[in-house]
C-alpha cells in the first residue's frame, strides 16, 4: 500500500464506492456513528479521507465550518457533487498522514475508513491528534483486527491480497491508540457492524 498506487485505487473506485460502501449495513453503521453526534454551531469540523461524500449529510445544514480532504481528486468531485451551493465546505487535496493545518486547529476531527487505508496508520494517528483542539473530539468510524484474539487464518491469507485492493483488514486500533493516550480520553469504542471488525471510536483531546 502506498499512496501513488491508493490514488489509481481511488480513481478506479469513485463511481463505484457508494453503491459498495454507503448502502445496506454501511449506511445503517454510518447513521449510528455519526446521526447522534453533539454539534454546535460554528464548530470547526475536518473530515480526513472524506472519500466521496458519504458522510456529508450527517454535517451539512447544521452552519459548521466544515474542511473535507482525500488523497484522490476523483473522490473528491464525487464529495462536491453532494454538498448543497449554500454550504461553506472547504474541499482539499490532501494527505492523510501529512495535514497542512496548524496544530490544534479543530473542535472535531472525521476520520471515516481511513485508518485502515493510509501506508502509515500511526503517522495518519498522529496526524489526527495533532490537529485536534483540546477538549475536542476525534470519531473514527474504521475496520479492526477484532478482539485479542489472533486473526482467523482465511483472513490471515487473505490480508495481502486484500491489501492489493488499498486497505487493510488486520490492524489493532488499540496499537495506534496507544501512543497517544496520555492526551487522549477514549468516550466510546462500540461495534459499528460485522461484530467487532466495524468500530466506533470517539475520543476526547485533553
Amino acid at each position: 500500500m502506498n499512496n501513488r498506487w491508493n490514488k489509481l485505487i481511488y480513481w478506479a473506485g469513485a463511481p463505484f464506492y457508494d453503491v459498495l460502501f454507503n448502502a445496506g449495513p454501511f449506511a445503517r453503521a454510518r447513521k449510528k456513528v455519526f446521526a447522534d453526534l453533539e454539534l454546535k454551531p460554528g464548530q470547526r469540523v475536518l473530515m480526513v479521507g472524506v472519500g466521496t461524500g458519504a458522510d456529508l449529510r450527517f454535517f451539512c445544514g447544521k452552519k459548521l465550518e466544515i474542511t473535507a480532504v482525500d488523497l484522490s481528486p476523483a473522490m473528491l468531485a464525487q464529495a462536491k457533487s453532494k454538498s448543497g451551493e449554500d454550504e461553506q465546505i472547504r474541499f482539499l487535496e490532501m494527505d492523510a498522514q501529512d495535514l497542512r493545518f496548524a496544530d490544534k486547529s479543530f473542535d472535531l476531527v472525521i476520520a471515516s475508513l481511513i485508518l485502515s487505508v493510509v501506508p502509515d496508520e500511526h503517522k495518519c494517528m498522529s496526524e489526527l491528534v495533532r490537529v485536534t483542539k483540546e477538549r475536542g473530539r476525534i470519531v473514527i468510524f474504521d475496520k479492526f483486527k477484532g478482539g485479542e484474539r489472533k486473526m482467523p487464518l482465511m483472513m490471515r491469507i487473505l490480508r495481502p491480497l486484500i491489501a492489493v485492493m488499498g486497505t487493510d483488514i488486520g490492524r489493532d486500533y488499540r496499537a495506534i491508540l496507544k501512543p497517544h493516550l496520555e492526551r487522549l480520553i477514549i468516550r466510546e469504542d462500540s461495534s459499528a457492524m460485522f461484530g467487532e471488525m466495524y468500530r466506533k471510536i470517539v475520543l476526547e483531546r485533553k
